[in-house]
């Protein structure tokens, strides 16, 4: 706009690149004019009629009554002189203008004092990013935020700063929870589309985001923020005239988004809005207004005389001088405190919002469709017929927040840990756990029960619900089981992604024990080949002529009982102590691991090249998965508490016989970088849309074989008092289900509610006394024809065991029958009735396989019923017990063993852990998973039997003792025909197919 343009009385002055505080996109501050006898003299005109009534929601309240008014009188025909001051400029007339300001104070205060009351230690900050050094500016906003309570942080750039530099500071303040507002006091061209699309609009308390003003725009203000520009003009409009309802309003350079949102409020507030027209119009519509808006970037005079008696006049620009017509304004400071103040009123309810953000959130799940074909497809054809979720979807939709979510690629995500935080008091919901019968080559399909089950729950019994599973290890997947994604129409999808590396967990794992393996071999052949003072200075070495020991090393030294923080007041007795671990190569515990079935490192010999001078030993090779830091992520319930069990871990016994842990190798700070990542559990979901976490995958006949307490913890927050969590153990009841409740339990605290039981008519047969079967093999025609006989022995025997294994935990079990199309009804309900007289609240027939979530509606609900009981649920056995004893207990009391046989290695082991202190932990047995005794063909109840102990190790980090029983190996071989055969990729599509 050009000066001149409306004619000789109307100039606009172009204002460059002045910053302007307080509007969009330029910060602008308010004047507040009115005309003070400028007409003296003329002919009076008619006084202004209100027209219709314009209806509209207000946007704002009136905050308080009274205060300013400019009022016109009319008198023998003239215009009476309105002799108001406002401001600062007059005490008396000003008081209108100051109760303004103090009422949205005092409104302000109220909500702070509400929201602090409910959240005493919680104090909400307003983050200015400012160019250039305007001290004023931010000194009015300082004072009024410390009338209200607030804090205020100033990031200070250079008035020549670039965007790149905005935008850094931008998205820190976004990532700040902290943070509840952000305002940028910037010049007009920093306000670029990549900044405001940078800003999060729930921390845009001066509205300049393209969502707020569509909000605003659209009448929408409940959820966004109304700049404080505006909420200063209406008030101003408010207190200049009680009746506003038809007042009309001319709003001069309307033409942005800034004169928009003007119009929007104005209307709703009972005026109506006016947009200048051309110069032939403009001083009609002047004389007909009751206000004039100038939101023009430029200086405006009006003529005195166009102006009514008493019509306010409210210029939107920081520069705009009282003109020679004695229009008198605010002040500068006064005006920019009305608008500051509705900035403060923005950020408490800012904070107000995002305190209710992290309360917990109703589920708004929306399930997918299922169109099961009457020939169900191969797996992996099932879960690319289905397209998922996005993953930020899902998580919106079972109360996640977005900050609380790290996205790997479109259908997985970490979830933080900060939600154990953030919801720590919701109640949990109900805890189920999946187990199942001694497994046999035939299948039970605990993973598909678990994925069924869920997606009955939610998709059709409108139940939330959440599925803890194990990642999957790359040693069965390549080799002889192939997918545990479940299977049928009850799988997480994308099958592939859950099967195959994942969000890459077992490679921290393996990373992160390798490099202890690394550093122990290290460590011994250095102490080897080096006296105490070249130690020494290796360990401590000089760094710009100053010494220091590292926060490790110091803790070390602590353990010593050395306290002493300077490296040069060691004594040589003191020295040696601190750098000679003394490792005895031949009691060093730990070992190498590898995802991957590879029977042949189970012993290898380490140090043959001739750079190691000699130092040979024997070691060898465990599955990833058997790893204790595998364990560990499984049982920790914190970073810090994970910090603390890798340093406790055991690697070996020096010379002199003490344990050398992974803090006095000085790894322990690094392992924990390497799996802070590790320690979140993986979100996906089912073919129907319901959520599930995957998150670590101990081997149940190695390790614990259950998913971690940190997912279990999560979800029983999420899922709500009336949700529910099924975690799966993994194995049969004996091995699974035993550890899960002595050993994750007494870790994680939490007390299951139900125990599902999975049982097959198949498996049962075997256990009945069914000839074996071999992988790959036709089946023999006892498990393809009806065999009531075989299914009444397996139901006898070891489903009837199973079930009493459970009891003695004083857990309601339901068993649940995984049906194939083979089984009978006669063979299904043999297996129910049995199952019911052998101490099941419930015993139902399971179809998610063919039929998705509507085949096991009737185990949801017997879940849901079951659950509704009460417990009595206890330990097997107390931990101050011995540990032979504690062995001794599971052997008698869940396998069935007459007794224990321990060697004379396990008898040594044994006393070495009582004497160092370890007596106290609980028991997790490595055994075959495939019969309840050692012996992995004994099928059914095996009686009679003595169970031999041949070694015990102990895993301290994760808190348990490991005794291995018969010939238990910790890694899998690879069969003669591993499922690697079938599995390929099109280089066209990149589909992956054989997967299972």
């Amino acid at each position: 706009m050009k000066q001149g343009q409306f004619g000789p009385s109307l100039t606009f002055k172009k204002q460059g690149n002045t910053r302007m505080p307080g509007a969009y996109p330029r910060r602008i501050v308010m004047r507040f004019s009115v005309l003070r006898g400028a007409c003296r003299g003329l002919q009076a005109s008619k006084a202004h009629q209100a027209g219709s009534r314009v209806f509209g929601k207000r946007c704002l309240p009136a905050p308080g009554t009274g205060g300013l008014r400019a009022a016109a009188s009319t008198t023998s025909g003239t215009r009476s002189k309105t002799a108001l001051k406002f401001g600062k400029q007059s005490q008396k007339h000003g008081t209108g203008y100051e109760n303004a300001v103090r009422d949205v104070i005092q409104s302000t205060k109220e909500e702070m004092v509400a929201l602090q009351r409910k959240n005493p230690a919680f104090q909400p900050v307003l983050a200015i990013i400012q160019a250039g050094e305007d001290d004023g500016w931010l000194e009015i906003n300082k004072k009024m935020a410390g009338k209200i309570g607030l804090n205020v942080t100033r990031i200070c750039l250079p008035n020549d700063c670039t965007e790149g530099e905005i935008l850094d500071e931008v998205l820190k303040l976004n990532e700040d929870s902290r943070v509840h507002g952000i305002y940028l006091y910037l010049p007009p061209a920093s306000f670029t589309s990549r900044v405001l699309s940078a800003l999060k609009p729930e921390k845009d308390v001066d509205g300049v985001t393209d969502l707020n003003m569509g909000r605003l725009i659209r009448g929408d203000v409940s959820e966004g923020f109304v700049p404080p520009y505006a909420s200063a003009v209406i008030e101003l409009l408010e207190r200049h005239d009680a009746s506003l309802e038809g007042k009309i309003v001319l709003l001069i350079g309307s033409e942005g988004p800034q004169g928009l949102a003007m119009q929007c409020l104005i209307q709703r507030s009972g005026m109506v809005p006016l947009n200048c027209g051309n110069f032939e119009n403009l001083q009609k519509q002047v004389m007909q207004a009751d206000a004039v808006v100038l939101l023009g970037e430029g200086h405006v005079d009006l003529p005195p005389t166009w102006l009514r008696p008493g019509a306010a006049v409210i210029h939107c620009n920081p520069d705009t001088m009282a003109d020679e017509h004695a229009v008198e304004m605010f002040s500068h400071s006064g005006t920019a405190r009305l608008s500051a103040a509705y900035r403060m009123q923005n950020v408490v309810r800012s904070s107000c919002r995002w305190l209710q953000e992290q309360q917990y959130r109703a589920w708004r799940l929306r399930s997918l469709k299922l169109q099961p074909l009457s020939t169900v497809p191969s797996d992996i054809e099932i879960s690319r017929a289905q397209i998922p979720k996005s993953v930020d979807q899902l998580a919106e939709e079972i109360g996640l927040l977005p900050e609380e979510l790290e996205a790997y690629g479109r259908t997985k995500a970490k979830v933080r840990l900060s939600l154990l935080d953030r919801l720590d008091a919701q109640p949990d919901g109900k805890y189920v756990l999946v187990a199942g019968i001694t497994p046999t080559p035939l299948g039970e399909g605990k993973s598909t029960v678990t994925i069924g089950l869920v997606q009955a729950l939610s998709a059709h019994l409108k139940l939330n619900s959440f599925a803890c599973l194990r990642q999957p290890s790359q040693g069965p997947t390549f080799g002889v089981k192939g997918g545990a994604a479940g299977g049928g129409y009850a799988q997480v999808i994308p099958m592939e992604e859950f099967n195959l590396h994942l969000t890459g967990d077992i490679h921290a794992i393996t990373a992160a024990n390798n490099l202890t393996a690394a550093a122990i071999d290290a460590r011994m052949l250095h102490e080897a080949t080096q006296s105490d003072k070249a130690l020494y200075n290796r360990l401590v070495p000089s760094v710009n002529g100053v010494r220091r020991f590292s926060p490790i090393q110091i803790a070390r030294l602590h353990r010593l009982g050395i306290n002493k923080t300077d490296p040069s007041s060691l004594t040589a007795q003191e020295v040696s102590s601190f750098v000679r671990l003394d490792l005895d190569p031949s009691k060093v515990t730990w070992q190498r691991v590898l995802d991957t079935n590879d029977r042949f490192l189970r012993k290898i010999t380490v140090g043959q090249a001739s750079t190691e001078k000699g130092h040979m030993r024997e070691s060898g090779f465990d599955i990833a998965v058997a790893s204790e830091i595998m364990a560990i992520l499984a049982l920790t319930d914190s970073l810090e508490d994970m910090r603390d069990r890798l340093a406790r871990m055991v690697v070996g016994t020096s010379r002199s016989g003490q344990p050398v842990t992974a803090e006095d190798l000085g790894v322990s700070g690094a392992l924990t970088v390497l799996m802070k990542d590790a320690i979140k559990p993986t979100l996906m979901q089912t073919l129907e849309g319901t959520p599930v976490f995957v998150h670590a995958g101990p081997f149940a006949n190695i390790a614990h074989g259950n998913s971690s307490v940190l997912a279990d913890k999560l979800a029983l927050k999420l899922v709500g008092q009336d949700g529910f969590v099924v975690t799966e153990a993994g194995f049969g009841a004996d091995i699974g289900m035993e550890k899960f409740f002595n050993i994750k339990c007494r870790a994680s605290g939490l007390r299951p509610n139900v125990v599902v039981l999975v049982a097959t008519v198949r498996a049962l047969k075997m256990h009945g006394g069914g000839p074996s079967v071999s992988a790959g093999a036709p089946l023999p025609k006892e498990y393809i024809d009806e065999n009531l006989g075989l299914v009444a022995g397996g139901c006898h025997s070891n489903l009837k065991k199973q079930i009493q294994i459970a009891h003695l935990f004083g857990v309601p079990v339901v068993v649940a029958l995984n049906v194939f199309k083979t089984d009978t009804q006669a063979e299904i309900d043999l297996v129910c009735q049995i199952a019911k007289e052998s101490g099941a609240s419930n015993a139902v027939p399971c179809h998610h396989w063919a039929l998705g979530g509507r085949g096991s509606v009737k185990l949801a609900q017997a879940v849901k019923e079951a659950s509704s009981r009460p417990s009595d649920f206890q330990f097997l056995y107390n931990l101050e017990i011995p540990i032979v004893e504690k062995i001794r207990t599971i052997a008698q009391k869940v396998y069935g063993a007459d007794d224990i046989e321990l060697s004379t290695e396990a008898k040594a082991k044994i006393d070495y852990y009582n004497q160092q202190g370890y007596g106290q932990l609980p028991i997790c047995m490595a055994k075959t998973h495939l019969s309840l005794s050692h012996m992995p063909d004994k099928k059914g109840v095996p009686t009679g039997f003595t169970l031999p102990i041949r070694d015990v190790r102990a895993s301290i980090g994760a808190g348990f003792i490991y005794p291995l029983v018969g010939t238990m190996s910790t890694m899998p071989g690879l069969p003669t025909r591993p499922c690697f055969y079938d599995i390929d990729l099109d280089p066209v599509t990149e589909e992956i197919t054989g997967l299972f």
